[in-house]
């Protein structure tokens, strides 16, 4: 078996965290896969993984090595994407990276018509409230939202979408409604136990910036949850537009403290930067340029 093959066994070995996992991916059994690594082990005369009978973790030389075949591979990639003219047809798996409220409300209502278009890329969606590293989960690109922190990226933005603090018609029949930042003291507030920052509302005026950390009775890990418990009379809560736009439309909620300017956020599609884009990527990229130019439809 060549190294290269040897390299690719071992990488996604770590990035799936099983042998049955990349086998699956790689058209191997586990126990192929398991050899494989014994055999790459013993030829560098280091170990690479440190195995349990669930997980994998990477020992220090391994991280090492993990990281440097990474670039070898990419490279490899681009070499054959050169050579073969698959630079220019968009196929194979485009692995995309997004949060769960954006991939639900903005992406997979537009991945039909994109498949549609390219019926030779096969999507592999990881949906996730956290930032994760490209290079090392092997993403080929991903919707970031708010400000860029990871300057390695390339980012193209998207366009951008205004938080809304709001409430179902119901709720607020049977609770009033606030008329100042502050009422939302007197209020049950949504909340997302794994993050604080999200609980603390920024709101600006001519008297200046406020923010309220809010309370209230219900505390949930998804956003999702937070929208739906929000149309179902359970609180106020901030989301972003693009998932509540038609909710307000159709009036299943009502916008509140509209006098007060509420943070918006900037949305990014980001990717490694590499010298020969995959036509999969570019493919990506132009048509959701597409489709969130000039003005995004969440309005």
């Amino acid at each position: 078996m060549d190294k290269w093959t040897q390299m690719q066994v071992f990488v996604e070995s770590v990035r799936r965290g099983s042998f049955s996992a990349a086998g699956r991916q790689l058209d191997l059994s586990p126990s192929a896969v398991s050899k494989l690594l014994t055999r790459l082990e013993a030829r560098l005369g280091v170990r690479l993984l440190n195995r349990t009978t669930r997980t994998l973790h990477l020992t220090e030389a391994g991280q090492a090595y993990f990281e440097r075949c990474i670039e070898i591979l990419s490279e490899i990639e681009e070499a054959e994407d050169v050579l073969t003219g698959y630079g220019q047809i968009p196929t194979g798996t485009l692995r995309i990276n997004s949060t769960p409220g954006f991939a639900k409300h903005q992406l997979l209502p537009l991945m039909p018509e994109f498949q549609a278009r390219y019926p030779q890329v096969t999507l592999e969606f990881q949906l996730t409230g956290q930032s994760v590293d490209l290079i090392g989960e092997g993403v080929d690109l991903a919707i970031r939202l708010g400000e860029l922190k990871d300057t390695s990226l390339v980012g193209r933005k998207l366009g951008e979408s205004q938080r809304l603090v709001c409430a179902s018609p119901q709720y607020l029949e049977s609770r009033g409604q606030p008329n100042k930042p502050s009422d939302l003291l007197q209020h049950d507030c949504l909340r997302l136990s794994t993050s604080d920052v999200f609980n603390q509302w920024q709101f600006s005026s001519a008297a200046g910036a406020e923010i309220i950390e809010v309370t209230g009775h219900f505390v949930t890990d998804n956003v999702d949850a937070l929208h739906e418990y929000a149309l179902l009379g359970g609180g106020i809560a901030r989301l972003s537009l693009f998932m509540v736009a038609q909710d307000i439309e159709a009036g299943r909620l009502v916008p509140l403290l509209n006098d007060y300017g509420i943070e918006k956020q900037l949305i990014h599609a980001v990717y490694p930067h590499r010298k020969h884009l995959p036509a999969k990527v570019r493919a990506l990229l132009e048509f959701l340029a597409e489709k969130f130019s000039p003005a995004p439809p969440w309005g």
